[in-house]
């Protein structure tokens, strides 16, 4: 095992920093403590799959949100949170497996629950990416909360 310090792993230069050490240590696992994998998650999984190891053995420990952000007052607390959640991290990668992906057919039809303004604003969407949708509604009329409105603001229009 392994743990080296970079300045910015999220960036090419930081991918290929990766990609080198494991190379070295022969290793089948990444664990990269970081920042959020929102964003980064994509870039080391690329990493893996470079080096045709199935991305499913990435495990993420965001240190960032989960340790810095939350003890900035707190160094101390900080350091030990990090120093947990990557420990956490790195037993977990131990365990990791395979995820099989699957790929299904998708049928385009779709079932709304409610004709409120969320309910038909989602009907329409739906409908504008060619899906069949299917509304029901409890009430006799549909609109919602918006139909007990007179008018709606800013424009002051008739809400039904």
């Amino acid at each position: 095992m392994d743990a080296s310090d970079y300045i910015s792993l999220c960036t090419e230069p930081g991918a290929e920093f990766i990609k080198e050490k494991m190379l070295e240590s022969n290793a089948n696992r990444l664990v990269v403590a970081s920042c959020t994998p929102k964003t980064h998650e994509p870039v080391f999984k690329s990493v893996l799959e470079s080096m045709n190891i199935d991305p499913s053995y990435l495990e993420f420990v965001n240190i960032r949100e989960h340790a810095s952000f939350v003890h900035r007052q707190d160094k101390l607390g900080a350091q030990n949170t990090a120093e947990d959640a990557i420990k956490s991290g790195v037993a977990r990668a131990a365990t990791l497996e395979k995820i099989l992906v699957k790929e299904v057919d998708i049928t385009k039809r779709a079932l709304i629950i409610g004709g409120g303004v969320s309910g038909l604003s989602s009907g329409i969407d739906l409908a504008d990416e060619g899906f069949e949708v299917h509304l029901v509604e409890k009430s006799p009329t549909i609109g919602g909360k918006m139909a007990m409105l007179d008018r709606t603001f800013p424009t002051d229009d008739c809400s039904i």
